[in-house]
């Protein structure tokens, strides 16, 4: 049986300048991400698309999206798995094309780097397949997410 869980979010435009859209430079792509009850998440365009690069971007948050939830994933799979995760950091990174066509994600790399304290560091590695394919962001995408992990195992 399936279940659905849906999720709000607003997204309001903060960047007029007074003008509106009345001309393209004329405008901030400034604006705010809200979800209730949660801290408000200060938004922009990439600089490269006049933006604020002070300000989280949609492709950040894209990348972020995904690096999180496949960690959350894999911090489940390895304490069913009795395996003891006591550092865990993803340096991920995503690949955006832009062409004649317009923009998209050609790819997502993850790069987690985990640090063990308990369990087999093979089935630790191996756990990131696992995470990958239930990670419900990346279930989502049309583009390839791949992951290249490291396993630590602390002294």
């Amino acid at each position: 049986m399936a279940h659905e869980h849906h999720y709000p979010v607003e997204v309001v435009w903060t960047g007029n300048r007074g003008d509106g859209t009345r001309s393209y430079q004329g405008y901030g792509r400034e604006h705010e991400i809200r979800v209730e009850g949660r801290p408000v998440i200060a938004g922009s365009s990439d600089a490269a698309f006049r933006g604020d690069a002070s300000k989280h971007n949609p492709e950040d948050l894209l990348v972020a999206s995904l690096s999180a939830c496949h960690m959350l994933w894999y911090l489940h799979l390895a304490a069913d798995a009795g395996i003891v995760v006591t550092h865990y950091v993803d340096r991920a990174e995503g690949k955006l094309v832009v062409d004649a066509n317009g923009g998209r994600f050609s790819e997502v790399v993850l790069h987690p780097e985990v640090t063990i304290a308990a369990g087999d560091a093979a089935r630790a590695a191996a756990l990131h397949e696992d995470a990958h394919h239930a990670c419900f962001i990346a279930n989502s995408m049309n583009f390839p997410v791949r992951c290249a992990p490291r396993i630590v195992v602390s002294a």
